[in-house]
């Protein structure tokens, strides 16, 4: 009896990992940055939050990175592509549902479920991202995944302003509308893509290589010093400079016009000057950074280190293209999930007792992440020129 095959969908010239990849890229734009613009004013002015509730609901927040780990067990019953839309569908409905909770508990609940899927999604996007594109597209394809985020991002931030300052909505409709446009494009994308396949079988437990030590070492460090800058170099604008939601998110409208501009040109520069270069040049220019932070005083000059601070964010690629250099390839999508475990273990702490410790001084906060980016740098010179499989680091090597 003869056996008749089903022939393959034809794909229209859109459906690649690539467009999906750019698409995925936008959904954050539009909900967990309208939940971050509007966070400290919203905190401040509904729920009468000091610097310790803030530095609470921010390391609750960063719980689910530190479980990010657990995303190679559910990929034992799940296909990494499906398990990325179900954890934005989380994100977007936990973004949606924020304005109705102006409350410590209402908070801390919204936030955690909007952070289980943030945190998955960013874990699953990394995986696939390193899985699906080559070791010489990769720099110049991540940075313009960043350039796409900003441009979301812009648009974003340009309806929050008018929704602010024009239309004068109430921050329960802001979120509403933002985590519900995001929540359809999440159903576009998982109704209009086929499952894509990866080159490698992936492993699927957990794995933690001694070879693999440095790439630990940077993403621990860099998980660190980015809660100084995201927890709270925005809390400094408002509570010390008095600056308005509608603020904010010209602040944030400005740092992405730079990513839009600069972020594909930043991933091309990484790929042609190499990731020990591109990452010395970024911890040096953060220690300035922070230490001007520590002292600044002037409204202006602490909204252009913000900027500055965030234009550097784009040089984090070199630590994934690093990695992807040194790894083997089925290793991927375990140590994406063990990464973001480890770059959350200060983050699950720093918020809490930093936001005890800006309650005594603010400028010891900005002058520790400063020391965290001392130790980044003397990290980053252990990186070699050309990093491979048995050529990981400069020194200590191990098998």
């Amino acid at each position: 009896m003869k056996t008749t095959s089903i022939p393959a969908p034809v794909l229209k010239s859109w459906q690649t990992p690539t467009v999906l990849l750019m698409l995925v890229s936008i959904i954050v734009p539009m909900s967990f940055a309208t939940w971050q613009a509007l966070l400290n004013n919203f905190v401040i002015e509904k729920a009468a939050f000091t610097g310790a509730e803030i530095g609470l609901l921010q390391s609750v927040r960063e719980i689910p990175g530190f479980l990010a780990f657990t995303a190679v067990f559910v990929l034992l019953f799940l296909r990494e592509q499906f398990f990325m839309v179900l954890a934005l569908i989380m994100l977007t409905l936990g973004v949606a549902i924020t304005g109705f909770f102006p409350s410590v508990g209402g908070l801390l609940c919204t936030t955690l479920l909007m952070s289980i899927g943030f945190h998955y999604f960013e874990t699953l996007k990394q995986s696939l991202s390193l899985q699906w594109l080559s070791k010489e597209e990769a720099p110049e394809i991540l940075g313009k995944l960043i350039s796409v985020g900003a441009l979301a991002s812009l648009v974003t931030y340009a309806f929050l302003w008018c929704a602010l300052e024009i239309l004068q909505l109430d921050f329960m409709w802001i979120y509403l509308i933002a985590g519900s446009l995001a929540l359809a494009l999440v159903a576009f994308i998982w109704l209009a893509f086929p499952q894509f396949e990866s080159k490698t079988v992936q492993n699927k437990k957990l794995i933690l290589r001694k070879r693999y030590w440095l790439y630990y070492a940077l993403v621990f460090m860099s998980g660190a010093r980015r809660q100084i800058f995201v927890v709270f170099a925005g809390f400094l604008m408002v509570e010390k400079f008095g600056y308005s939601a509608a603020d904010i998110t010209l602040l944030f409208l400005i740092n992405y016009a730079f990513n839009w501009l600069f972020a594909k040109k930043i991933g091309r520069i990484i790929g042609i000057v190499g990731e020990r270069n591109a990452l010395i040049f970024e911890y040096l220019g953060l220690i300035l950074v922070f230490v001007s932070y520590a002292f600044v005083e002037q409204a202006e000059w602490a909204a252009g280190l913000y900027v500055v601070d965030h234009l550097f964010f784009a040089l984090a690629i070199a630590i994934k293209t690093y990695f992807q250099k040194i790894a083997d390839p089925a290793d991927i999508a375990s140590t994406s999930g063990v990464s973001f475990t480890i770059s959350h273990i200060a983050a699950v702490v720093i918020p809490i007792t930093f936001g005890l410790l800006w309650l005594v001084s603010p400028a010891a906060v900005f002058l520790a992440g400063a020391a965290m980016a001392v130790a980044s740098l003397v990290l980053a010179f252990n990186i070699p020129d050309a990093p491979k499989p048995e050529n990981e680091v400069r020194l200590f090597k191990w098998s």
